[in-house]
């Protein structure tokens, strides 16, 4: 993504390209859900360390260092009762064909390669040396260790979306691939913080921009393009605090103006909407706390939806 004043925001790689834009596809869960007495599942991070290969093992060791991938298992241990236990496997063990982070039909298991992480580790590596930092991101964290981990940590929450999803039989009113990006920004940007939505950003522009001509391929993808999905994260961010994140990322460019009064209104949406798939599932001792974050969430998509319908005309009027 560029931004306005003309220097690359955020960056990417071709060989993450098909990896990225196929990962984790859209398929009914073959087990049934329980009842919520034996909704006892786990999930269990697992680094299989025989399996890595010389060269993968730096990138592996950054992400296990971070603790990005217990966060979010530990997050969904303590909220959802899942009715199945769900394996985090880093492992080079993985089924034919599977060349990046995916999560197998009936939710159980998230394969992680190894040198998947490399590939993340790698692209972001050359962003550091020849781009310059885009504004909103930490100078702190402008690293390639701390961008590696923490758009693995986005890209992680995707895979758990589809997890989700599948064990747990959710409702779909769109693609699910859709959601699942939906679930990496709901969870990243409640639980986390805005960063993880920034470096997934910095990583997927750059995969945009070396992907270069949109293919029918691409076009025909079940996920979005990859240059909407920088938008999208973008997006879900902004308008999950305007305040804090319109100047940042709208006043400097990142995000255009034409998009961004829609925003506040997506997010809304989007953070009720998880906090409402997920409630039926919540464990009993989440239930307090898991219900008021949906009561909450359900009252600020009110008044959001309120604020944008007074602003509906004028926007129109300005197209």
């Amino acid at each position: 993504m560029q931004s306005s004043h003309g220097y690359s925001a955020m960056v990417r790689t071709a060989s993450l390209t098909g990896a990225l834009l196929l990962a984790g596809l859209a398929v009914a869960s073959c087990g049934g859900v329980g009842s919520e007495a034996d909704a006892n599942g786990k999930v269990t991070v697992v680094y299989e360390e025989d399996t890595v290969e010389p060269k993968d093992r730096q990138a592996v060791e950054v992400i296990r260092k971070s603790r990005v991938l217990e966060q979010l298992a530990g997050w969904v241990n303590e909220s959802v009762a899942l009715p199945n236990d769900l394996v985090v496997r880093v492992t080079d063990k993985v089924p034919p064909g599977v060349t990046d982070a995916v999560t197998q039909p009936d939710g159980r298991t998230i394969f992680v390669p190894p040198a998947f992480l490399t590939q993340i580790e790698e692209t972001l590596g050359k962003v550091v040396k020849t781009v310059e930092r885009p504004a909103p991101f930490p100078e702190a964290s402008y690293n390639t260790a701390d961008l590696t981990a923490l758009s693995t940590q986005f890209i992680f929450g995707h895979e758990m979306g589809h997890a989700l999803q599948r064990q747990l039989l959710l409702p779909n009113l769109g693609l699910e691939e859709d959601a699942a990006d939906g679930f990496a920004s709901f969870y990243t940007v409640n639980e986390v913080g805005p960063n993880p939505s920034l470096a997934a950003a910095i990583l997927f522009d750059e995969i945009a921009r070396q992907e270069g001509k949109l293919t029918l391929e691409g076009l025909s993808s079940d996920h979005p393009v990859t240059q909407q999905r920088v938008f999208n994260f973008l997006c879900y961010l902004e308008g999950s605090d305007p305040k804090r994140f319109h100047g940042p990322l709208v006043g400097a460019g990142y995000l255009p103006k034409t998009r961004a009064p829609l925003c506040p209104q997506a997010w809304a949406m989007l953070d009720y909407g998880w906090w409402t798939q997920l409630k039926p599932h919540f464990r009993e001792a989440f239930k307090d706390e898991g219900g008021k974050a949906q009561a909450n969430a359900r009252n600020h998509l009110i008044e959001e939806t309120k604020a944008f319908e007074k602003e509906l005309d004028k926007l129109r009027g300005e197209q």
